[in-house]
């Protein structure tokens, strides 16, 4: 074994065990206390195993420790005591960049969350503190969500997640209604989007987990910077009001394309923004750039490659493909989207114009490519590269914490023009079919 790695999420936990040779492997579950056996065959309990129990932490949500030890002769056994039942996937994958054979151990809850109902529960939660922005722990997506079971609740007070929504719209309208707000300094008036409802803005961190992404030659790796400006968008568009962010991810995982798509349309996402910062093959590419989805081809043979090299992500994160669900590949195959790539495009335009005013741009419109994680098919959806972190100076930049906000800050600001001019639909006159 020449390497094991466990990285914890809100969503799943996932084990990987590496070797110079595939491993064969038998997975089972256990009931009473719940555990998942997975017999390894023809393994040594070697020094690198034996530290698979020094990984898996208290905050892990789904194992709470982990055992190893010979079953019988040339077979050791991994025992993961689990804290709630679980619905395991087990895959190999062959080598494939700096990686050997792996064998990939993901731990999923039997029951996974409702985001959409997690997103309702959030906005009750604010009520009280009014306009402030949540704290971390609130994000349902979010690594740091509690898992704790709530406690039941009359059937009187259940109700249905879209109905909470469309209750908290009218309540807002009703509110302004009765007490219109103070009119907006002049300076700022074309940006202060008129919206009546709660908009949600899917925030995507790219890259993740086993999938690292690129690295700036200074030893920064992009999935880092991604979070970090991730999280400061989410912060600053929770305190916009009527707008609400929502994490792709918020800790160090892995989230294939398709479910990043699929995390955004659960929470009937009005806007997907995917935050990126890439290497190109020369060291001296610099600038921000913003991308929408072609549906025939690249604009440029930059954003041909970044695409490819974009859309090779699950091949490094790992996806076990014979899971994969059917809905989910007609939505990325569906390109009959080209009302929704327009308005990719208007919202690229109006964030690159903010962008511009902080970096130099790689080019001064907005790229289209096959990105994978551009075709929801229903979804406004923009890939911001806001740097490139293969260039020395840029990665210098991009590490920078006030560099990140202003980042930030001016893709809020690209979002708020947008909606200035493209107010978002009443909710009722969305198709339900997310």
């Amino acid at each position: 074994m020449s390497a094991v790695r466990v990285w914890p999420a809100a969503e799943y936990t996932r084990i990987t065990l590496e070797s110079a040779q595939p491993l064969e492997y038998t997975v089972f579950t256990a009931k009473n206390p719940e555990r998942l056996v997975v017999d390894l065959d023809g393994v040594g309990l070697g020094q690198t195993l034996r530290t698979l129990p020094e990984y898996i932490g208290a905050n892990d949500p789904y194992i709470s420790r982990a055992r190893l030890a010979f079953n019988r002769p040339g077979v050791v056994r991994l025992v993961l005591e689990l804290k709630t039942e679980v619905k395991p996937q087990a895959f190999a994958l062959k080598p494939v960049g700096e990686y050997a054979h792996r064998l990939v151990i993901d731990v999923y809850p039997a029951h996974p969350s409702d985001p959409l109902q997690a997103l309702v529960e959030q906005l009750e939660k604010d009520k009280p503190r009014g306009s402030s922005p949540p704290a971390a722990t609130d994000d349902p997506l979010s690594v740091n969500a509690q898992h704790a079971e709530e406690a039941p609740r009359p059937e009187s007070a259940r109700i249905e997640p879209l109905q909470a929504i469309r209750e908290h719209e009218a309540k807002s309208k009703r509110a302004q209604e009765a007490d219109p707000p103070k009119q907006p300094p002049k300076r700022k008036a074309k940006t202060q989007p008129d919206v009546v409802r709660l908009v949600t803005v899917a925030i995507d961190a790219g890259h993740g987990g086993e999938d690292p992404g690129a690295k700036g030659r200074h030893g920064t790796y992009e999935k880092e910077v991604t979070l970090a400006i991730a999280r400061k968008l989410k912060e600053q568009i929770d305190a916009e009001p009527n707008m609400r962010a929502v994490l792709t991810r918020d800790g160090d995982y892995f989230v294939a394309l398709v479910d990043r798509v699929n995390k955004a349309r659960r929470v009937r996402a009005d806007l997907f923004v995917s935050v990126h910062a890439d290497a190109y093959i020369k060291p001296h590419a610099r600038g921000s750039s913003v991308f929408a989805l072609s549906e025939r081809g690249a604009t440029s043979a930059a954003a041909r490659w970044l695409a490819k090299k974009e859309n090779e992500a699950d091949l490094i994160g790992g996806v076990n493909l014979d899971v994969a669900d059917p809905y989910v590949k007609q939505v990325l195959l569906d390109l009959s989207q080209t009302a929704t790539i327009s308005d990719s495009i208007k919202l690229g335009r109006a964030v690159l114009d903010q962008i511009g005013g902080i970096n130099t741009l790689h080019k001064a419109r907005v790229e289209q490519a096959g990105f994978a994680v551009l075709k929801a098919p229903d979804i406004p959806s923009i890939l911001v590269e806001t740097a490139f972190i293969s260039n020395p100076q840029e990665e210098k930049r991009l590490k920078r914490g006030d560099y990140q906000e202003q980042m930030a800050f001016a893709i809020v600001e690209g979002i708020k023009r947008y909606f200035a001019a493209n107010p978002p639909l009443a909710r009722e006159k969305l198709a339900f079919n997310r």
